[in-house]
């Protein structure tokens, strides 16, 4: 399995459904648009028998980082970090739900962002759990902010650690 950026003459958005209107929504209208304004990226995992059909999606972007939102020793290691890497929304088609693909999903983008901080540099990673998904991220060394129960936080330190 691959994940390839999404392209919108060669990705069947409409037929995407994963029960979450924002997100569906997000995938067929605005995906495509905020990648040509260089203000996301979207990578689409492909059905291996249709290339256009899509499994899931994920897209990733940077954020600002509220450093009093983090545990003090956080704050106390990275006092002038402004940015982290941001997993702005991932789903998986309802079709193909309950096979792992989710997992598979961010576990990619979490490889994706842990090379491109080591680019760019920035200490974590951070994801906005729609629709209570902070369950699943949890799950995966995810911590809540102390401030937003929805947003969650990992530093690329425990990604290495983990994904190595």
């Amino acid at each position: 399995m691959n994940t390839v950026l999404l392209d919108k003459d060669k990705h069947d958005r409409n037929r995407f459904n994963c029960g979450i209107d924002a997100l569906n929504n997000y995938f067929k209208v605005m995906a495509s648009q905020q990648a040509k304004k260089d203000n996301t990226r979207t990578f689409v995992l492909e059905d291996d028998t249709d290339n256009s059909a899509v499994i899931g999606f994920y897209t990733l972007t940077m954020t600002p980082i509220d450093l009093n939102a983090l545990p003090i020793k956080l704050q106390k290691k990275h006092p002038s970090s402004m940015s982290g890497g941001l997993i702005a929304r991932l789903a998986v088609d309802n079709r193909y739900q309950g096979r792992g693909f989710g997992e598979w999903l961010l576990i990619d983008a979490l490889r994706k962002l842990l090379a491109a901080s080591d680019t760019v540099a920035f200490p974590i990673v951070i994801v906005d759990a729609k629709d209570g998904a902070a369950h699943f991220c949890e799950k995966y060394g995810f911590t809540a902010f102390q401030d937003t129960e929805n947003k969650l936080f990992i530093t690329i330190a425990d990604i290495r650690a983990s994904l190595s």
